[in-house]
């Protein structure tokens, strides 16, 4: 395969731009540091499932825009709604009528949940769920579970984390965490914080889990445990809430809380719900999100989410838009067999090279990951940076997740299985005498981490 060997610009913008952003981007996901030195800093463009660096070497995207990009880059008729409402105006002092719009057509899709609040991003709408949970039941602690990756950049979720600096310790004690998927684990939490859990928050599956749940193997147990999860957190006067943000337009359609037939008090949304565009929205039951209204007079006010750009007319036309694109060309079939088709031909590639038990490809269809291990089985932040590299120079933006769109092909995955099948052979290198030997520069960081 061609080799893409040219970074000269990529290098001048990531010497320049950290004195200009702190992280040198707005997501520490996109940060340098999870990245390989030889990778494209900066991105000029993309279309379809594709990407140009400012170097002008031509990618096939993976991770699509840290999952948020269902359908393609720069996907037209996306593009054609937006351009319409571009062209009426973006912003006003009452509430465009294309937010009421929004409103029917989105929860018709959720026949679970009675109102929807809008907000620009995941963070927002899944602090105010907790805030909602502790308005509605008076208590003040939130649980989650401590082995998923994130929830939100604000105090509650960030306090739990290694990266807890500038959070105090009065507000990081207010959350408290239990083993995701694991329902004897919330069991014990609520018996230890007895009538002091105001909410539950969870992702409802995962594209893999350590807890040998099922979750990226299609089985019934994610439904049961939320299914026994919801019925005590009620029991024990909690809500519980969904957050969809990654499972959203991926594991079904709408989300898995449809999938399932689960009925949380409240679910969060983002990312593939519009495109890529900075829509997210936070759904719920009528007698919970009501307290974030205004009806109730005599009562006290609760200060739910109040956004200028939340209601950003271009944003919710590329909701809508994506809505229709899903329901017109059932979209999520379309992921799932490209998915499927990812995991096949892949599994293949690494059992020619016999790295079955280095290289293992999970088997979510919604969003693959392979995973790479070191000679004593551990999995390896290295040989996995150290594939990046290669599969970079193939012309594949990878980071070890697969996230299929409605722009991917057969022939993307066969791409994709061609530049894995070529970057094995570096891999087996790096496996047999160290990784260091073959990567140029530091093996990519986890985002939470205690000391930089």
């Amino acid at each position: 395969m061609e080799r893409i060997t040219n970074f000269t610009k990529s290098n001048e913008y990531r010497a320049r731009i950290h004195d200009l952003i702190p992280g040198g981007a707005h997501t520490y996901s996109r940060g340098d540091d999870q990245f390989p030195q030889l990778s494209p800093s900066a991105i000029s463009h993309g279309k379809g499932a594709y990407l140009w660096d400012i170097d002008g070497n031509k990618y096939l995207d993976c991770p699509m825009g840290l999952t948020s990009v269902s359908l393609g880059h720069a996907y037209e008729p996306v593009l054609e709604r937006v351009r319409e409402e571009l062209l009426r105006g973006v912003n006003f002092q009452r509430p465009s009528k294309i937010e009421g719009e929004m409103a029917e057509k989105f929860l018709a899709l959720v026949p679970q949940h009675d109102m929807i609040k809008f907000a620009k991003n995941g963070s927002s709408v899944t602090t105010a769920a907790v805030k909602l949970a502790r308005g509605f039941t008076g208590r003040k602690l939130i649980a989650f579970p401590g082995d998923h990756p994130f929830y939100s950049f604000d105090d509650w979720f960030i306090g739990k984390t290694a990266c807890d600096k500038g959070v105090p310790e009065e507000f990081s004690a207010l959350s408290v965490t239990y083993k995701g998927c694991d329902i004897e684990s919330l069991r014990e939490l609520f018996a230890k914080y007895p009538g002091q859990i105001a909410g539950v928050i969870t992702e409802p599956e995962r594209n893999a889990c350590g807890n040998g749940c099922g979750c990226a193997h299609g089985q019934e147990a994610p439904k049961r445990f939320l299914q026994e999860a919801i019925a005590l957190a009620h029991k024990e006067g909690a809500l519980f809430i969904i957050d969809e943000m990654i499972t959203g337009f991926k594991t079904h359609f709408p989300g898995t809380l449809v999938k399932y037939g689960v009925e949380p008090d409240l679910t969060t949304w983002g990312k593939g719900i519009a495109n890529g565009f900075s829509f997210c929205a936070l759904t719920g039951k009528k007698e919970v999100m009501e307290l974030g209204g205004i009806r109730k007079t005599g009562t006290e006010k609760l200060f739910l989410i109040s956004s200028t750009h939340g209601g950003e007319t271009h944003a919710i036309a590329a909701g809508l838009a994506t809505i229709d694109e899903f329901v017109k060309h059932n979209v999520v079939a379309h992921n799932h067999a490209i998915g499927d088709a990812f995991i096949a031909k892949n599994r293949t590639v690494i059992a020619k090279h016999g790295l079955e038990s280095y290289v293992q490809v999970v088997p979510s269809n919604w969003m693959p990951l392979l995973t790479f291990k070191d000679k004593n089985g551990d999995v390896s932040n290295g040989l996995r940076t150290l594939v990046m590299q290669e599969m970079i120079a193939r012309g594949v933006l990878f980071q070890g997740a697969f996230v299929p769109c409605f722009s991917h092909t057969r022939e993307d995955v066969d791409f994709f299985a061609a530049a894995l099948d070529e970057s094995l052979e570096v891999f087996k290198r790096g496996l047999e005498d160290g990784y260091e030997k073959h990567l140029v520069g530091e093996a990519a960081k986890p985002v939470f981490r205690k000391i930089l």
